[in-house]
């Protein structure tokens, strides 16, 4: 195979955040991710989000609008339910399990109806990064790409974040993403934090009310609050 190399126009994603990022696209880690996607494409693997959904995150979330870092671990990893948000599924997709946690508490915490669909677009585009901590996986084998080196580009992703903007809240679910408290300057930023939502996890997930929680320090630093309802 000849030499691979990527350029910064081949980076599906918003420019702001490709200039935010450029240095990271440079580094052997991510090249090498983009040569272990490459490979698996030529091997007709299937990889979900299709790779035009693998940056979504950061082409529905301008970095200058950006409030909340709500950080997942993986894509889904079952036929058309990954696209490349966090806990999200295409709008018809049947919710799991997570997300129908997520929306049980959104509804105990705002007094919202439950969402009828997975879309979640509309905070994304409100300023909420949806953020994976690992971008792809292969089908039907969940965290297979979780050595690919994913980990190193979010985890560089929230680092820079963290020293260069102040007033974030990142939401962190399950003992994955608190994992990722080191990364952050707690000093400029905000945490809320809870169990994982999947049914699988111990409780603790129900109760947190996270989302009024975002949308009161929202209204502490005078920005406008997330609006939190998907029925609209």
């Amino acid at each position: 195979m000849s030499e691979i190399t990527i350029k910064p126009e081949q980076i599906k994603m918003n420019e702001d955040w490709k200039e935010f990022l450029k240095d990271e696209f440079k580094k052997p880690y991510f090249l090498d991710i983009k040569k272990k996607y490459i490979e698996a494409i030529q091997q007709k693997k299937v990889i979900y989000p299709p790779a035009n959904l693998t940056f979504n995150a950061f082409n529905l979330t301008p970095l200058n609008s950006l409030k909340i870092i709500l950080l997942g671990q993986d894509p889904y990893h079952q036929p058309y339910q990954a696209m490349g948000l966090s806990f999200s599924v295409p709008y018809g997709v049947k919710l799991p399990p997570s997300l129908v946690n997520i929306y049980k508490e959104l509804h105990a915490d705002l007094n919202l109806n439950l969402p009828k669909n997975g879309d979640l677009s509309a905070w994304a585009k409100q300023g909420v990064l949806l953020l994976n901590s690992i971008l792809s996986v292969e089908a039907g084998k969940p965290a297979s790409h979780s050595e690919w080196g994913w980990q190193q580009f979010s985890d560089a992703v929230i680092e820079k974040l963290s020293n260069e903007k102040t007033g974030l809240i990142f939401m962190l679910w399950g003992n994955f993403a608190k994992n990722k408290k080191n990364l952050i300057d707690t000093s400029k930023h905000f945490i809320l934090e809870a169990a994982h939502p999947s049914p699988l996890a111990r409780s603790g997930f129900l109760g947190c009310k996270h989302f009024s929680k975002a949308n009161e320090i929202l209204r502490r630093l005078g920005k406008k609050e997330i609006d939190w309802n998907l029925n609209t």
